[in-house]
């Protein structure tokens, strides 16, 4: 796309621009004076009622509506499955058509790209460096995949050169990316759907870093200077750790970074403190959709309530037929900490069904490796389930994983 002019751009449809990075691009995209418009699959209010204020046409995938007229079309990932009619419409215009990621690189030219990659850890990370950077005075432009408690936005915009934004290994997306500064937090086995294998995705990772101006720096080293967090558990003192290594290259006062370390309040969907209700039960909402991000978590809620005080009620919908597939077995262990886990059935996005793998064969390697889990069919059987549990004070329930689980919660315990 490199004679993409952007300049001649006047106004952009977004294909599926309810999804939660794409939204983000919208407001940057309005941000800069260029008209948006939209369509969706369903409503998805956090996401779409910032962009209805800022005067953005937004009609449903149900309507059939005529494609509007646009300069450029950008479409999500997921809408390659949930509307690909759609997307080949836009292709037969003769505009361009890119991918969310590949029209954020397109836009993120113009700045000294400040990218955060890695398994686990991205957004937390990114919404770090994000605060550290307006709290150092840099005033950057953000893009994150999640909302950043302090910002209240998954948008910010930004008057300096700098651009902090999250940058997805999926697909190869990051590759998109040609970083001032890029971050890798970690690298595991992920996307399997997508890469062959580790090495595959440890190549992808080598040609990010190799598209990188920042010389390799081991932020480990920065651990022992981060401060007390409000965000509990051992990975989040990394993400803080990586954090400072940026903070040191981009030479802002260490003290200035400890602070706004300190103040962090975390991002929408990880490990949010959703509430409590009546009877005492604390309500939590997680991201965590990976072994390693589960078996994170649930170390540290039980920093924050120690085995004994409380028990922990995990409502874990699975995301992907092929991650559930090739994971499985880290899966079924991964839950050590949690007094009951209860599953959705499989979260699919942007899959064909897979009838080999099932949330009720996890439910059952689950109890094999000696915690207690039931699988349930739909979203209605669970909530039935769950309000015939009667969670008092002593309880702590968690909908954990990328999809929809925090519905549930919604409709039991009255939080929407």
């Amino acid at each position: 796309m490199s004679n993409l002019d952007l300049q001649k751009i006047k106004n952009i449809h977004f294909i599926g621009i309810g999804g939660i990075g794409i939204s983000a691009l919208a407001k940057m995209v309005i941000s800069k004076g260029i008209k948006v418009s939209g369509v969706n699959d369903d409503e998805s209010p956090q996401t779409l009622e910032p962009l209805r204020q800022a005067g953005v046409e937004i009609f449903y995938q149900n309507e059939n509506r005529e494609l509007p007229e646009a300069d450029m079309y950008v479409y999500s990932d997921a809408w390659i499955y949930r509307g690909p009619e759609i997307i080949e419409s836009a292709k037969k215009t003769g505009k361009a058509v890119l991918s969310y990621f590949e029209a954020l690189g397109e836009f993120a030219k113009e700045y000294k790209v400040i990218a955060i990659a890695g398994t686990h850890g991205k957004t937390t990370t990114t919404a770090m460096i994000a605060e550290i950077l307006v709290a150092g005075g840099l005033d950057p432009t953000v893009v994150v995949g999640s909302f950043v408690k302090k910002f209240g936005s998954n948008f910010r915009a930004g008057k300096s050169k700098y651009l902090v934004v999250e940058a997805d290994e999926y697909n190869r997306h990051f590759l998109n990316f040609h970083p001032f500064i890029g971050v890798v937090t970690n690298i595991e086995a992920d996307h399997l759907d997508c890469y062959k294998d580790l090495e595959d995705i440890q190549n992808a990772f080598d040609k990010f870093l190799s598209q990188t101006e920042n010389k390799i720096l081991d932020y480990s080293k920065y651990l022992a200077e981060v401060p007390k967090l409000s965000v509990p558990g051992e990975h989040n003192r990394m993400n803080a750790a990586a954090a400072m290594a940026v903070a040191d290259v981009l030479n802002i006062d260490k003290e200035i970074a400890k602070r706004a370390l300190s103040e962090f309040s975390g991002t929408w969907r990880r490990l949010e403190k959703r509430g409590q209700t009546e009877k005492g039960t604390i309500i939590y909402d997680d991201y965590a959709h990976h072994p390693t991000e589960i078996k994170a978590s649930l170390e540290a809620l039980r920093e924050i309530y120690p085995a004994g005080e409380k028990k922990i009620i995990i409502l874990f919908q699975p995301h992907l037929y092929s991650r559930t597939k090739a994971l499985f077995n880290d899966f079924a262990k991964c839950f050590k900490g949690a007094d009951n886990i209860f599953l959705l059935p499989i979260f699919f996005a942007r899959e064909a069904k897979d009838e080999s793998i099932s949330s009720e064969k996890l439910a059952s390697a689950i109890t094999l490796a000696g915690d207690k889990a039931k699988a349930f069919p739909d979203f209605e059987s669970a909530e039935a389930y769950i309000k015939e549990l009667n969670l008092g004070g002593n309880d702590i329930f968690v909908t954990m994983g990328a999809g929809e689980a925090y519905k549930v919660a919604d409709k039991v315990f009255h939080l929407a």
